[in-house]
């Protein structure tokens, strides 16, 4: 493979006994292997260090302590990771194929490529092959920012450069700071992307920003700050709030 990077895969972590084995096995079983694994546990107490310790790879970096939230724990992955190009795969999130990163890895070649993303699907906690949401993407378009657009967070591999651009994850923000770091890099002029149509990461759901309506109402609250944040008047801001939760519904639909 021509000009092979170093990817960083950071995980967050925090209580996921349950699930990180998954997680940690489909990164092990990418096929691109010049990537570095950064794990980043929140001082889980149900067992999850003992099976993260048991499944560390020669190339990764664990430290488990208390944080401030998953944020937090993004930022201390991006400052100890190495890799020109950063992607976050979480404890209940695994890879849809083994050739995930060698997709990535390739889009990246153009060197004018600042991000690269692709679909998502929400599977079932348990039976993972049951799909409960398909979260198909498509090429971005400036205009579509207004229109509630946002790439699956999990799918998006951005070059390190531009988090140190927009410094990082906001940790004021509990739910939503993936979707003002999201806003801030489209909105610059020079920020070009990549689409990859396939499914290339599968999500447990029962993710914390739908766990209940009050989290729900939550989420929307920051989102409204982020895109107040980013100097998108009120009238757009509400438009795209609108448009942003009706795209999950067709994401039922797919």
């Amino acid at each position: 493979m021509k000009n092979e990077t170093t990817i960083s895969i950071i995980t967050a972590t925090r209580n996921s006994v349950s699930f990180i084995a998954d997680c940690m096995a489909s990164i092990s079983q990418q096929d691109y292997k010049k990537f570095e694994h950064i794990v980043i546990d929140g001082a889980s107490t149900d067992g999850s260090i003992v099976v993260i310790k048991k499944l560390l790879r020669a190339n990764s970096t664990f430290i488990s302590e208390p944080d401030k939230g998953i944020y937090d724990a993004f930022n201390k992955g991006i400052s100890l990771s190495t890799g020109e190009i950063i992607g976050f795969l979480n404890a209940d999130d695994f890879y849809a194929s083994s050739n995930v990163l060698t997709q990535i890895a390739e889009a990246f070649y153009d060197p004018t490529v600042c991000a690269v993303y692709g679909d998502l699907e929400y599977v079932g906690q348990q039976d993972t092959s049951k799909v409960v949401r398909r979260w198909r993407g498509d090429q971005f378009n400036q205009k579509n920012l207004t229109f509630g657009w946002m790439p699956a967070h999990p799918t998006f591999y951005v070059r390190r450069e531009w988090y140190s651009r927009i410094g990082g994850f906001d940790p004021n923000y509990k739910i939503s700071a993936d979707y003002l770091s999201v806003l801030k890099l489209f909105s610059c002029s020079d920020f070009k992307s990549a689409y990859i149509p396939n499914c290339l990461v599968k999500m447990r759901v029962g993710g914390t920003s739908n766990k209940s309506l009050s989290l729900m109402l939550r989420k929307s609250i920051e989102d409204w700050r982020a895109l107040r944040s980013c100097n998108i008047g009120a009238i757009k801001s509400a438009l795209s709030l609108v448009c942003k939760n009706a795209r999950k519904v067709r994401q039922f639909l797919n």
